[in-house]
């Protein structure tokens, strides 16, 4: 009887309003469970990440001598070709990182500066979580502007908060552009203009690998062609000391 009285006041009818919500109930509990999934899988994927860069680490750091040996004598050339190889692949992998700690570092100063001026607390951790962030590719400039950012809105309001993100977009855009061919081209022997030219080709081929090493590989190829040229142009001329001497032609009596 009240289900009717209440249908004829034109609720609809309690029996599809029950449906209703039995139905928003179900599917508010998928949607819930279905990103807790999410997010499981995502801390499964950082935790193995990191587990694995740090056993990784590890291992490279305790064993390297011998899986640079290992590597030499099954890379498909002579032993003394493939250690130049090795040895000018592992120098410029070092060049390119004292490339990326000069951009992390001027980067850190630009940003530091700026929440300084702005009297944003924690200035100086802001400069630090942006060095130490710089040497993950894109993400890490993603995580320190957004820390940045958010201590300037919850301590100075939204204009400085504005302000903190245009430094931190010109620090990581347009600044680091500039600096970074600079930079990588002096750790690297190589042009800015190459730098550039092989880090967005590669990048456009490969993709993120691309963008990290493609400066480092191109400058070890170069400097590997030079080596071997140029141990080849020594072994030619120590063959033609150790050669003998041609003999004299005799003239016909």
């Amino acid at each position: 009887m009240i289900e009717g009285w209440v249908n004829d006041a034109g609720a609809g009818g309690t029996s599809s309003t029950t449906s209703d919500a039995k139905s928003g109930a179900s599917t508010t509990g998928e949607s819930l469970l279905e990103g807790v999934v999410s997010g499981i899988q995502g801390i499964t994927s950082l935790v193995f990440f990191l587990t694995f860069a740090i056993f990784s680490t590890f291992f490279l750091l305790k064993d390297g001598p011998a899986v640079r040996a290992f590597i030499d004598r099954n890379l498909g050339v002579p032993v003394v070709v493939a250690t130049t190889i090795t040895s000018n692949v592992i120098v410029s992998l070092r060049r390119y990182f004292l490339g990326v700690t000069i951009v992390a570092a001027f980067n850190a100063v630009v940003v530091g500066i700026g929440a300084y001026l702005l009297d944003v607390p924690l200035a100086g951790t802001i400069a630090v979580v942006t060095f130490v962030t710089a040497y993950i590719p894109f993400i890490g400039a993603f995580v320190s502007g957004a820390f940045a950012v958010l201590l300037a809105l919850s301590s100075q309001g939204t204009t400085t908060a504005a302000i903190m993100l245009v430094i931190v977009i010109l620090a990581n855009g347009l600044l680091q552009n500039i600096v970074q061919p600079i930079a990588f081209g002096s750790t690297l022997d190589l042009n800015p203009l190459v730098v550039l030219i092989v880090t967005i080709g590669s990048g456009c081929l490969f993709g993120m690998v691309g963008l990290i090493l493609g400066a480092p590989l191109t400058s070890a190829a170069l400097h590997i062609s030079r080596e071997l040229a140029a141990a080849k142009a020594t072994s030619a001329a120590q063959d033609a000391e150790r050669a003998p001497p041609p003999e004299p032609a005799h003239e016909p009596g």
